[in-house]
């Protein structure tokens, strides 16, 4: 699939997308802070008033916001599922401090005299928070929900990982797909919301409280209205919902594929691998896409859909190489290639179980592995250089970019150094590409459609021989890049489609075809 040659051209052919996913994004960051506020000034009033449980409660408040965005919302998909549910409740966390903190500093800035002159007019203490201190402390209370939309706006993009929408789904996509018109699609509507709303927050902040009280009423009133409509919009519905990874969703060896060759048409949700997984074990999608050597297939117990139509071709992983080092340490490859041929798909399947599910360290899985073909030896003494290993963020990337390190060390006179979850194909081969890592493991079938992305006609041609496929990116890479694959290591590498085996029986489905047909 090719990439659009300007911005503007990929702007134009997603249009319908971008607005209903700048939509989400918004609904997103408003329905999370209307709730922030509701609960957090009032909580900040409470702390004014009773000073001594302030410190505990700014604690905990701040506490919840040092917890990583990931790790959080990875918490949430077994108390809420995935979707809007437990990015918004992220997000209310996340904008809790910065609310709370401001009410309660706003509060209790204000003069006492001032108060005192309060209370000898005769206001009760109710009369003197709404009339008196609360329009005082406005402007800081306005500080601290500005804070957090912009706080909202920026971890709303994360929401893409747990099926929620928004424009994280853009910029992650482009960074999966190597699609920099696609992370600009993402990234440019996030900075121009997270600005505009800045810039209107700002403009209320310096109204006068007192002068348009009654006026002031109709800001939470439109945020409510807004966040139900947000909400009505994300009903439940009962229909099998799929979920797949943002490179799946742009790949024609993926949901492009799939829409073409089954008319595929199911409900989908873009998610993070990690947590795709997850939440089809846990009941919250029915259908992921996966790769056929995934040890967490045999992990969680889930069943691989026949592919009857034949669109996921198998792709040989290799390591790619900067020619540089190979002629710098030609023993380099000789070293690495002594992987290859002697791991096929049960073998790589088996070593990606133990990490996946039985949680054994990927090192220490890299070395039994060599130690069972008799390859491991320990490392040499004064190593005359370094090199640099890096690996996406999964398991058998761990695995391989170990054993890779393990390799050199032992059969060279050179030390290794590993840059492991480095993230998508994007962010590894820019690191190849400038000269940040020496090498890393990669799929032919990745490096064929993402990286290098031929014309459709090349791809028809090509797409079902995995050998000429192999011939055609290491003559491309090197063209190109001045990298080299070098041999493949002997597993196959395809796309699937999984369920949970027990659900995938009760439906009577085993291929895909199966799967989309009425009432599977």
């Amino acid at each position: 699939m090719q990439e659009p040659d300007t911005f503007w051209e990929f702007v134009s052919s997603q249009w319908a997308k971008l607005g209903e996913q700048t939509l989400q994004h918004l609904g997103l960051t408003l329905f999370s802070l209307s709730i922030a506020v509701i609960v957090g000034v009032p909580l900040g009033i409470f702390i004014a008033r009773k000073r001594k449980i302030a410190p505990t409660v700014l604690n905990i408040t701040g506490i919840l916001q040092t917890i990583p965005s990931m790790a959080l919302l990875g918490f949430m998909i077994p108390l809420l599922g995935i979707g809007p549910k437990p990015a918004i409740f992220a997000l209310f966390l996340y904008a809790l401090l910065p609310i709370v903190r401001n009410t309660y500093i706003g509060i209790t800035g204000v003069d006492a005299d001032v108060k005192e002159a309060a209370s000898g007019m005769g206001m009760t203490s109710f009369q003197s928070l709404f009339k008196v201190e609360i329009p005082l402390a406005f402007p800081v209370i306005m500080g601290g929900i500005r804070t957090a939309t912009t706080i909202n706006v920026g971890v709303a993009t994360l929401a893409a990982y747990i099926a929620a929408g928004g424009l994280g789904e853009f910029i992650f996509g482009g960074i999966s797909l190597n699609n920099t018109n696609m992370i600009l699609a993402g990234a440019i509507p996030a900075a121009l919301l997270a600005i505009a709303l800045d810039f209107l927050l700002a403009r209320l902040q310096k109204v006068n409280l007192a002068k348009v009280r009654k006026t002031l009423f109709a800001l939470p009133a439109a945020l409510v209205v807004f966040s139900l409509l947000f909400a009505f919009r994300t009903v439940e519905d009962k229909s099998l919902l799929a979920g797949f990874t943002p490179e799946f969703m742009g790949r024609q060896d993926g949901f492009l594929g799939l829409q073409q060759k089954y008319g595929f048409d199911m409900r989908t949700v873009v998610i993070d691998d990690a947590m795709m997984y997850k939440a089809l074990y846990e009941n919250k999608l029915d259908v992921i896409s996966g790769y056929s050597t995934d040890g967490r297939i045999k992990a969680f117990n889930l069943v691989a859909l026949k592919d009857d139509k034949n669109i996921f071709p198998p792709y040989y992983a290799a390591p790619v190489v900067r020619e540089e080092i190979l002629q710098k340490y030609p023993e380099v490859e000789e070293a690495v290639n002594l992987l290859s041929g002697i791991i096929n798909d049960s073998i790589m399947t088996e070593l990606n179980y133990k990490a996946d599910h039985l949680h054994q360290n990927p090192e220490a899985i890299a070395k039994e592995f060599l130690q069972s073909q008799k390859l491991w030896k320990a490392p040499g003494a004064n190593p005359k250089g370094k090199i640099v290993i890096g690996s996406k963020i999964f398991g058998e990337q761990y695995i391989l970019s170990a054993m890779y390190a393990m390799l050199i060390k032992g059969h060279t006179n050179l030390d290794v150094t590993t840059k492991t979850g480095l993230g998508g194909t994007k962010i590894c081969f820019d690191a190849l590409t400038n000269k940040q890592i020496d090498l890393y493991p990669e799929y032919t079938g990745t490096g064929f459609l993402v990286l290098l992305q031929p014309d459709e006609k090349t791809v028809d041609g090509l797409i079902k021989d995995k050998n000429a496929v192999y011939d055609f990116v290491s003559s491309e890479f090197h063209t190109r890049y001045r990298l080299k694959w070098l041999k493949p290591i002997g597993f196959n590498n395809a796309y699937v489609l999984m369920m949970r085996k027990k659900h995938a029986d009760e439906l009577g489905v085993s291929t895909i075809s199966d799967l989309l047909r009425p009432n599977p």
